[in-house]
């Protein structure tokens, strides 16, 4: 570009432009190439970190529930953890103590160990996975809502739920999910004929639903109840007195009701197949000798 162009483009310029507008624009770009070479010398951050005090929310465990003297009686742990403390503290002994399969089980050794970070600070001890796993059954709560009492991140109480549902099942699936023996349906009639004054009487049986969330669009309707109002899946279960549960058949379309399943499940295929235990009792006049 000749000399005479570069005094055409300063012309043009001062004639119409404004000289303040050109400066604004340049401390801009100043400004930016300033915060540029400042960010550019501190460290990144690939996620947030939240310091959670796991020490200090073992700590509160213990003093609210299991101390000598703790600050809620046992009546606020019953209705809280929906179950007596001693049955909670005995299966936490019990997945504690487990070392009847090796090697052990990867559900077992994550409440049996209790590792340390990379700092040093010690992890989650049992009381306070359990607390997590049972809080979530017990309400149906998102992991998330616990952090703020037992300090556990999101991902940590689900995993808390996975490797707890495991070690109950291989601890308790075979002495108390399974058929009732000849001894077990004449300890349990006996004693409901006791309590409630109704001969023959095994247990309860009720249906719930679970929600589906991820469902198919295409199975909305079959799994989909009005009074629901959102696909659901179905559980039913027979329990007795002493919240044993002699059937559990899970898996039916929400469409179903209490009376309809029973179509489907297997509860009384042992009668069916003449297999179920003998028992003779009387009932408006009419007798029976089966169960189920």
């Amino acid at each position: 570009m000749s000399s005479s162009d570069d005094d055409e483009s300063r012309s043009y310029i001062s004639k119409y432009t404004n000289p303040d507008l050109f400066q604004t624009f340049a401390n801009f770009l100043k400004n930016e190439e300033q915060e540029e070479v400042e960010s550019s010398r501190v460290p990144k951050i690939p996620r947030r970190t939240i310091r959670r005090n796991h020490v200090e929310a073992a700590h509160r465990l213990f003093s609210h529930y299991f101390a000598p003297q703790p600050v809620f009686p046992t009546d606020y742990f019953r209705r809280r953890f929906r179950m007596p403390k001693d049955m909670f503290i005995r299966i936490c002994r019990d997945i504690y103590n487990f070392n009847g399969v090796q090697p052990l089980p990867d559900h077992f050794q994550y409440f049996q160990l209790t590792p340390s970070d990379c700092v040093g600070r010690p992890g989650f001890n049992i009381f306070q996975k359990c607390t997590s796993a049972i809080r979530q059954l017990a309400y149906g709560c998102h992991g998330d809502q616990l952090d703020e009492y037992l300090e556990m991140a999101e991902s940590i109480s689900y995993l808390c739920l996975t490797n707890f549902c495991k070690c109950i099942i291989q601890l308790y699936n075979e002495q108390y999910l399974r058929r009732p023996t000849q001894q077990d349906v004449e300890r349990i009639i006996a004693r409901h004929l006791e309590v409630h004054g109704f001969p023959g009487m095994l247990g309860s049986i009720d249906c719930m639903h679970w929600g589906w969330r991820n469902y198919p669009v295409a199975w909305q309707g079959h799994y989909t109840r009005g009074d629901k109002g959102h696909p659901t899946f179905m559980l039913e279960v027979a329990a007795s007195y002493d919240l044993w549960l002699w059937h559990a058949y899970f898996g039916l379309a929400g469409s179903n009701n209490d009376i309809n399943v029973l179509n489907e499940s297997d509860l009384f295929d042992q009668l069916l197949e003449n297999k179920a235990p003998q028992l003779d009792f009387t009932v408006n006049g009419e007798q029976f000798t089966k169960v189920f």
